[in-house]
């Protein structure tokens, strides 16, 4: 990379991503709410259907983090994308009763590919949202979870 700007830009964004790795890791321990779908399909096929499905349920996907792309500059080769979703009306639902949501919200799902196999994992967002205070919260993070079971269903056929 000849951009010296550029290439500093890349490695916060590494190390912001595997800093949000770390913590996303010791939650799982904390919480246990981890869940891993094996899809029948390829990787590319995966990601499309995972983004029409979104599309398909009333959310959208609000960011991507391509991991294969960031981490190819350091000469690391893998199939591997984040997927933030969500709904901006059912955010701000729940950020009007509890602003420090910001942590859970978007969903983040990861897809990847291990040995030629691509999966889809998230942590539930009911286990996500259970830290924070709010009836409507708790009840936001149990429709999701009934959501992301039906988007994620799809891939094992």
């Amino acid at each position: 990379m000849k951009n010296p700007g550029l290439r500093k830009w890349a490695l916060m964004l590494m190390v912001l991503t595997m800093t949000a790795t770390l913590f996303t890791s010791q939650k799982a321990e904390a919480q246990g709410k981890l869940v891993t779908v094996k899809s029948s399909k390829g990787f590319d096929e995966t990601v499309d259907a995972i983004k029409k499905s979104v599309a398909g349920s009333g959310m959208m996907v609000l960011a991507e983090i391509n991991h294969g792309k960031i981490l190819s500059m350091t000469g690391l080769s893998i199939n591997a994308e984040s997927i933030f979703i969500g709904n901006p009306n059912v955010g701000k639902e729940a950020f009007s009763e509890n602003m420090a949501v910001g942590l859970a919200i978007p969903i983040r799902l990861n897809i990847y590919e291990e040995n030629g196999t691509t999966y889809v994992n998230y942590f539930t967002p009911s286990s996500e949202l259970s830290v924070f205070k709010g009836a409507k919260v708790k009840m936001i993070g149990q429709e999701m979870d009934k959501k992301l079971k039906m988007l994620t269903g799809m891939l094992g056929m």
